[in-house]
Formats: C-alpha cells, sequence, structure tokens
C-alpha cells in the first residue's frame, strides 16, 4: 500500500509536535512519501496537477494538521478547495478518489477536558471534524478513524514521542486506532463461521 503523508503547519520548523511527529514518521518507513505542503506552497499557489497526481499515485492518504480555530490550518483549507474538484473528486462523474483511505492526524492545543459538551470549547474534537469527514465522504473515500494529541502546547518530549509511536501503529495497521475495529472485525468473522 502507497502512503502519501502531507503535513500542513505554517511554521513547522518551529514546531515540536508536528515537526517531531512528521521526522518521526517518516523515518519509520511506515509511509511511502511524506511532503511540507507550506514549504511547496508558501505564496499559496497551489500546483493542482501535481496534487491530484499524488492522490492517484496513492492508495491512502494521510493529513497532519494543528487544529486553527476549531478547524484547518488556511493552507489546507485552500488546498482541499482547490485540490477535491467536481469531476475529480466529487460529482456524477468525480470519483477518482473512490475506495482511497484517508485518516486526519491532529494536534490540539487545549486539555482534553475543554472539549467535552459544556466544556470550554463546548465539542469534542470529533464533532469538530465533522465537515472534514463529511467532504471525505462527499469524495466516497474511506475515513479511517482520526488521531490527535490534546494538551500539544505544553507536550514534553516524552509525550510527542509516546504519540508519534501510537501514529505509526495507526498508520501501519488503523484498526488499532479504532476501538471497536476488533469487535467489528469479531462479529465479521463470527458470522462466516454460521
Amino acid at each position: 500500500m502507497k502512503t502519501l503523508h502531507l503535513v500542513f503547519h505554517p511554521d513547522l520548523n518551529n514546531s515540536r509536535v508536528n515537526s517531531g511527529w512528521k521526522k518521526s514518521i517518516e523515518e519509520s518507513g511506515a509511509v511511502t512519501t511524506t511532503r511540507d505542503l507550506y514549504a511547496d506552497y508558501s505564496d499559496f499557489q497551489i500546483d493542482i496537477e501535481r496534487e491530484q497526481a499524488d492522490l492517484l499515485a496513492h492508495d491512502r492518504i494521510i493529513l497532519q494538521f494543528p487544529f486553527y480555530w476549531y478547524s484547518t490550518p488556511p493552507l489546507m483549507k485552500k488546498w482541499l478547495d482547490d485540490v477535491l474538484t467536481y469531476g475529480f473528486a466529487y460529482g456524477s462523474e468525480g470519483d477518482k478518489l473512490k475506495g482511497k483511505e484517508i485518516q486526519l492526524i491532529v494536534s490540539v492545543g487545549g486539555p482534553e477536558e475543554s472539549y467535552v459538551p459544556g466544556g470550554y470549547n463546548s465539542f469534542t474534537v470529533t464533532e469538530f471534524l465533522r465537515p472534514l469527514q463529511q467532504t471525505i465522504f462527499l469524495c466516497q473515500m474511506t475515513y479511517l478513524p482520526p488521531m490527535w494529541m490534546h494538551g500539544s502546547v505544553a507536550a514534553d518530549a516524552d509525550k510527542i514521542e509516546f504519540y508519534a509511536k501510537q501514529w505509526i501503529e495507526g498508520i501501519v495497521d488503523p484498526e488499532r486506532a479504532d476501538p471497536w475495529a476488533i469487535q467489528r472485525r469479531a462479529i465479521k468473522e463470527a458470522v462466516k463461521l454460521t
């Protein structure tokens, strides 16, 4: 399986968390291609043909980014708008990404207890990721369980490394990131036996 790892961080060189994750994931061999999109497109002029060709050449896409105002960094939003076009990613003939897997890896600055109903941010990270999930569904892609780390602002080196290892395991075997996957697989196997 060919895996494309796209990192969207506007100041990656000064990000202990995202640069650490990028380096660990890249060095692990768990992905085929890793790219820093802010380095590629510091002028925000996205090469749409290159991006679409990269998506077509890989089976799984990992989008890594810091949580920005309950959403994505600006370049990632522009990338989604420019690259996932009608007729390519969605629409009556837009099935080029159908069946490809996609997974989100997110650094969240605030602590976990601030992302609960009634908490400081009112909603869970899962709820904030729904627009991305729906975009992925519209493109007929397989939405793998997203992975995130809370408290990235104050994370120490041990926590960053621990999560990097978790992300690598989740990339190698996405079902490890999904707490219900083992149960679903067991049910499928049980049905086959009956």
